[in-house]
């Protein structure tokens, strides 16, 4: 650009300028200038290469684009969405957060919501401040451990806030055995939510670990149940439905579960899956193994391991 005489630095510029921030078209622009559609291409890629363009790409400071990036490709995802380090709070309450403001980019009026449950759920939800007018269907039991809110009273703050019906399913994840399952799933309300699986458009999932020290569904268990699945292989549950360590359904517990299958979750267009902590990586690993999985939300910490692992 130093080799160009004042007019011609200034027509390089006005072109620039039409284009970058004007989004005016290169055959306008050509037109408009008098010159061809290539010479102005070219012009716009000395202008970029000798300085007097420079394009610039910011993210928020919570977000690590690059691992985000890289996390999609490495996985084949649809998005990937990775907190970035942060000492301000914590990587569950930073990774809810990022969450809440997917949902809101995502969702839209008449959706129909299926929603799990998690600590890292709860954070999300809290994060919350409003939502399109939709749907939302609770698509596992309530766990009866280890969290300070059931999956019922979060899957109704999600329809309060979005002015919507709920669907909780008013069971227990886990029963002592099919013929339970088969009277529950009879019972009105819990029929009421299970049809509607159908019908999903989206479904915000969490992902267990079966590794200490974040084993819900696995300590919920009698200690000689949950050390034989460890043996059988699980790696992982979604929605209390058990993953091995390549994301295939373990079947030990699935006709003592009440919720969505691995199957009807293939079934829905978008599965969001939220979970942070470098502890939980080969669970999310397992679950993203399983094909199930469309969006990714975790931390960085998580994603480092993941991507390296291969």
């Amino acid at each position: 650009m130093e080799r160009l005489r004042p007019a011609e630095l200034i027509r390089a510029a006005g072109i620039a300028r039409r284009y970058y921030i004007d989004g005016v078209s290169k055959v306008d622009i050509a037109e408009e200038f008098g010159l061809s559609r290539f010479k102005v291409a070219r012009m716009l890629a000395d202008a970029q290469a000798a300085g007097l363009v420079r394009i610039e790409i910011t993210v928020p400071d919570d977000i690590d684009a690059d691992l985000s990036d890289r996390l999609r490709s490495r996985f084949g995802l649809k998005d990937a969405i990775v907190a970035a380090d942060g000492p301000a709070a914590s990587a569950r309450e930073r990774v809810g957060r990022l969450a809440a403001t997917h949902l809101t980019e995502i969702l839209h009026e008449g959706d129909v919501v299926g929603l799990a449950c998690s600590r890292t759920l709860h954070e999300m939800a809290r994060a919350l401040t409003e939502l399109p007018k939709l749907t939302v269907v609770q698509l596992s039991g309530v766990h009866t451990g280890g969290l300070g809110e059931n999956s019922v009273e979060l899957v109704r703050r999600l329809a309060s806030l979005a002015r919507g019906p709920a669907y909780p399913i008013y069971a227990p994840l886990i029963v002592d055995g099919p013929a339970t399952v088969r009277s529950l799933r009879k019972q009105p309300q819990v029929a009421d939510a299970l049809k509607r699986y159908g019908a999903l458009t989206k479904a915000v999932v969490a992902i267990g670990s079966w590794q200490p020290p974040d084993s819900l569904l696995s300590d919920s268990l009698p200690p000689t149940e949950s050390a034989a699945l460890r043996r059988h292989g699980v790696r992982a549950d979604v929605c209390g439905r058990m993953l091995d360590g390549e994301g295939n359904p373990v079947p030990d517990f699935a006709d003592r579960t009440i919720g969505i299958t691995i199957d009807e979750l293939r079934e829905v267009s978008d599965v969001i899956a939220v979970a942070a902590g470098e502890h939980k990586t080969v669970a999310i690993r397992a679950a993203l193994n399983s094909g199930v999985i469309t969006t990714l939300v975790t931390d960085a910490a998580a994603a480092k391991v993941l991507i390296a692992a291969g």
